[in-house]
């Protein structure tokens, strides 16, 4: 009988979490909505999808948005990204003649287009990481007491 409770509970503590994962996945598309639709009714130049991204950065770093409100959904999001990709591969198939004649420009731009973002990854995370550490330094030297020097 032990074994059918502690099911029941694993269970609920499943469902607990695809219940959170739908909410924050739900609640990161609703603000892509909301970017997008601004973005096409104000005509600007940025797409939706980078003003989500903006506007979710902004309340994260108000703390209107806790990062814990949203890392379910966001790691869930990231772990089947590569599902997302598979109707543009797919569509890549229809444009054969295009890869024959521009084939090496297309993969030219593919290469320095992801060497572009990987070395722009690897600084901001670079930096972040100076960063982080100068405020935890300063956290530290601002919560000691002042050291008494002795006056020989």
């Amino acid at each position: 009988m032990e074994s059918i409770g502690s099911y029941a509970m694993s269970a609920m503590k499943r469902m607990e979490g695809l219940v959170r994962i739908a909410g924050q996945t739900a609640f990161l598309a609703a603000l892509w909505f909301a970017a997008d639709f601004v973005s096409r009714r104000l005509g600007l130049p940025v797409p939706g999808s980078v003003l989500g991204l903006a506007a979710l950065l902004a309340l994260l770093l108000s703390g209107r948005v806790a990062p814990r409100w949203v890392k379910a959904g966001a790691d869930w999001l990231l772990a089947d990204m590569l599902l997302f990709f598979v109707p543009a591969a797919v569509a890549v198939v229809q444009y054969g003649g295009l890869f024959k004649s521009d084939g090496w420009r297309l993969a030219l731009a593919v290469v320095a287009g992801t060497l572009t973002v990987m070395v722009a990854v690897a600084v901001t995370v670079d930096q972040t990481a100076r960063l982080e550490r100068r405020l935890a330094l300063r956290r530290v030297r601002v919560s000691r007491p002042p050291v008494a020097r002795n006056a020989h």
